[in-house]
């Protein structure tokens, strides 16, 4: 029931979760941990995201900063400047596109431009951005990006001991103790918390951490500073990927959080005691995760979001060990019980390499499809991957076999050539063989006006409604061969809407939506089209009424094309 009734309000678009939603990977960087570099050209990034629209890719996921662990940050203008153009482009074409950042300004420029969804590595745990995001009717994603263990702290052996020598040696050395803490008070400038260079405050050491020695306070501070100064510091890769130090803030918190998270996935110990078990017990690390998402949640209901605009992420890898990440994923049920569409976005992550003893992040794609079908089978939503391709081809198999799903889609005939109401009887006739498929309904024949190329022959259309259990691309790829069956000319020499002996145009279908150079879902031009719209009240009441719902533009009938001239019979 969760994927059925759970609804996500983005912008103009509402998805649904009737099956998995694939949510492709753009990394417009250079130092992505499994693809940097590849896409960094506008142009190479736009070719790419269009790619993985024509391979079924719902939602495209554009970033311009990497949040690897030890990445290193870039200002808000250099990433504007990487995303900005590949938003727009890929918008125009009908995308649903998400935004992945933490910068507010990018986030504004991004959804001004076409963005439908931004999505936030912090968690919108930036007022800015909780400002921002409420004001508009974009969806959002609340990442976790925090660390779920302590870090190891050392801890004074105790040695017990009830003789009365021992009770006078102890008070002895307490006496001693506190004689030279006085003195260590004199110097606090150097023990207490000082400010280091960027702004950054340094807290006092503690007193356990101070070597002996009457040099030691001001040798433990030095080497404290240093450290603290290597820990912010945020070096540009080359004088190409500069940006201005002022631009970027030294004491970064997610940067220092990862940092951190790749010291302990290199050499990960336990910093608790020796376990019995294989993985930590679950509770608080679920804990921490859940109260995390679901208190930002609600933060953002309270300051004006819309609930159904809201998604969920619990951030595999940022700031998280192998061994976390995989309790976080087997508890995805629970997760997904908070109500919000939940994404699971494991894709080349560390610890799906270390579950499947797979050293290179590139290939990973077959261990991440494995993780993403656990995680869907307890609940998860959308699947943000890197193969969209592969993914793409692994759901559709599975999703045909486990989850029977007939949906509704409405395709229209048209023909200009030949025997015209022989060719859309045959092509409706092919459409009933196709697998997974039924014709449930027919309109009457129409004839109409030449439409968009006027100097030609008047068409014959009419408009089937059919059920379908194809993924929508899939079932475009059938109807294309029908039409190749049928004779359709598609070489270079055929003149854009001019001839043809059969049209397969598939129109609708529920629950889809879809942007891209190979299928557009609602199809762009269906409000515009008399020879459509009339066939369709065959079918349906109000269809003017029911698409603007959909959200398409529906002319009146005096200002359409292709205008219905008559009726030929009945199909």
């Amino acid at each position: 029931m969760a994927h059925d009734t759970k609804t996500w309000r983005c912008g103009k678009h509402t998805l649904t979760f009737d099956r998995p939603r694939i949510m492709g990977v753009l990394n417009i960087t250079p130092d992505s941990f499994s693809d940097g570099g590849k896409n960094f050209d506008p142009d190479d990034a736009i070719e790419h995201g269009l790619a993985m629209l024509d391979a079924g890719a719902d939602i495209i996921d554009v970033g311009g900063e990497s949040t690897r662990p030890g990445f290193t940050p870039v200002s808000a203008d250099e990433e504007a400047k990487r995303v900005l153009p590949v938003v727009r482009a890929l918008a125009q074409h009908g995308a649903v596109v998400s935004i992945d950042t933490r910068h507010v300004e990018v986030a504004k420029a991004a959804v001004r431009v076409g963005a439908s969804i931004v999505n936030d590595v912090t968690g919108f745990t930036d007022p800015k951005m909780v400002e921002f995001v409420k004001s508009n009717n974009c969806g959002v994603i609340i990442m976790h990006a925090g660390e779920l263990t302590e870090p190891a702290r050392a801890h004074t052996a105790v040695q017990l001991d009830t003789s009365a020598a021992a009770f006078v040696a102890e008070r002895a050395r307490e006496e001693a103790a506190g004689k030279a803490r006085s003195g260590r008070l004199g110097r606090s400038n150097l023990l207490g918390e000082r400010k280091l260079a960027g702004g950054v405050v340094q807290p006092a050491l503690p007193f356990a951490d101070v070597p002996n020695g009457s040099d030691a306070p001001e040798a433990e501070a030095e080497k404290a500073e240093q450290e603290a100064k290597n820990a912010v510091a945020t070096p540009a890769p080359d004088e190409s990927q500069a940006t201005s130090a002022d631009t970027i803030p030294t004491n970064d918190e997610l940067a220092a959080i990862m940092r951190r998270a790749n010291k302990r996935e290199g050499a990960y110990v336990s910093t608790s005691q020796l376990r019995r078990f294989t993985l930590p017990d679950s509770a608080p690390i679920m804990r921490r995760v859940m109260g995390f998402l679901s208190d930002q949640a609600r933060s953002l209901i309270h300051a004006g979001v819309e609930r159904d605009r809201i998604c969920i992420d619990p951030g595999a890898g940022f700031g998280k060990s192998a061994n976390e990440d995989v309790i976080i994923q087997r508890e995805t049920a629970k997760m997904a019980s908070l109500g919000y569409p939940l994404v699971c976005a494991v894709s080349r992550k560390r610890f799906v390499g270390t579950v499947s003893g797979v050293e290179d992040p590139a290939a990973r794609d077959a261990a991440t499809f494995g993780v993403c079908l656990g995680a869907i089978e307890h609940g998860a939503n959308i699947v943000r991957v890197h193969d969209v391709a592969g993914f793409a081809q692994f759901l559709n198999g599975y999703w045909a076999v486990a989850r029977p799903q007939p949906r509704r889609a409405f395709v229209a005939l048209g023909s200009n050539m030949g025997k015209r109401l022989d060719n859309i009887r045959a092509a409706r006739d092919l459409i009933a063989e196709i697998p997974l498929t039924c014709v449930s309904s027919c309109s009457r024949i129409y004839e109409s006006e030449p439409a968009y190329e006027l100097r030609q022959d008047a068409f014959a259309n009419a408009v089937i409604e059919i059920k379908t259990e194809l993924a929508p691309l899939v079932l475009l790829d059938e109807l294309l061969a029908v039409e190749n069956r049928l004779g359709r000319n598609r070489t270079k020499s055929a003149k854009a809407n001019g001839p043809r002996v059969i049209d397969c145009d598939l129109l609708w279908m529920d629950g889809e939506i879809h942007g891209g150079n190979k299928l557009r879902l609602p199809h762009p031009k269906l409000g515009e089209r008399d020879f459509v719209l009339v066939p369709l009240e065959d079918l349906m009441h109000d269809p003017a009424r029911f698409f603007r719902y959909e959200g398409l533009n529906v002319l009146e009938p005096e200002d359409r094309v292709g205008h219905i001239v008559g009726e030929l019979g009945s199909l």
